[in-house]
């Protein structure tokens, strides 16, 4: 089995001092998994916020940082708090398992163990998590167009500019409406209209595909994207990519006042996050450019820089 099927399967980080308890979950595990490792409670936030595992296999007993000041420091960080832990631990008292599910854990393992009850009970944490995943996906994601939807998008941008305020970086924003598309639902019909908001979310989500990038409809035809770490020039390449790609749709748009075919009006902001700014004001200013844009002649994109 290769490393991505493995890594498909669940990747998994195991923490004990001991390395030997290692090696034996490594064995266990291998042939279903990516099995990474870690010697300490530091080394394992660390390998956590750069892996980002499925799950983490836990002792609870280790000097300096034990268990659950590790369990405690994942529950605290927004990246790593889903992360489903096991304790696997030399202690076996009803009080140490109460306090291990208490602290953020999710099941608990004594040493000695049997192998086979390992790997059952990491497949059930992790059909449990991808479970959890998927509804999470779909809370979090517009059911028409496929892209985010307008509570992931915000959840996003307030992560986006404390990442960037602290890193002294630029982060752009682009607020983009179809134009006359009520016109385009009264003349073809509201499942058009369906079909074009699909095409057209689509096109602009093949302009901006860097990791960091999110596109979200923010309701109805109106879309936005966060460009986090994008300054101006950058922001107004991805603009112009817009353009290109929602013409050569080529989606006839016969009651459009602007072109025969569908277009669409953007206001783009850039801004340096700050901690005393408030996130939203990079929004508003790009809802303004935006209604510049309709006002100028649609089919173009407005910007301004803000500080």
């Amino acid at each position: 089995m290769s490393w991505t099927d493995l890594a498909r399967n669940g990747r998994i980080l195991v923490v004990d001092d001991a390395m030997e308890n290692i090696q034996i979950l490594h064995h266990a595990l291998r042939e279903e998994h990516e099995v990474l490792f870690a010697l300490d409670g530091e080394q394992a936030l660390q390998i956590a916020l750069e892996q980002q595992p499925d799950l983490i296999l836990l002792d609870a007993v280790m000097p300096g940082m034990d268990g659950y000041a590790v369990v405690a420091a994942l529950r605290s960080s927004p990246r790593l708090q889903d992360i489903p832990v096991i304790f696997v631990t030399a202690l076996s008292r009803p009080e140490d398992e109460t306090r291990a599910l208490e602290a953020g854990a999710v099941d608990f393992i004594s040493k000695p163990f049997n192998v086979a009850v390992v790997r059952a009970r990491v497949r059930s944490q992790l059909t449990i998590k991808r479970q959890a995943d998927a509804m999470r996906e779909l809370s979090m994601t517009d059911g028409l167009t496929g892209v985010a939807n307008r509570r992931n998008f915000n959840d996003k941008i307030d992560a986006e500019w404390r990442r960037c305020a602290r890193a002294g970086l630029p982060l752009s924003v682009i607020m983009i409406d179809i134009d006359h598309f009520k016109l385009y639902n009264d003349h073809y019909g509201h499942q058009a209209g369906d079909a074009c908001l699909v095409d057209v979310a689509a096109a602009m989500k093949r302009c901006a595909s860097r990791p960091q990038d999110m596109l979200a409809r923010y309701g109805g035809e109106e879309f936005i994207l966060l460009l986090p770490q994008e300054a101006a020039d950058g922001a107004e390449v991805v603009a112009n990519r817009i353009l290109e790609e929602v013409r050569k749709l080529a989606l006839p748009h016969a009651a459009s006042l602007t072109a025969p075919h569908i277009t669409v009006s953007m206001g783009l902001s850039t801004i340096q996050p700050q901690d005393h700014i408030d996130p939203n004001s990079v929004i508003r200013n790009a809802d303004a450019n935006l209604y510049r844009a309709k006002q100028t002649g649609r089919d173009r994109y407005c910007i301004s820089l803000d500080s």
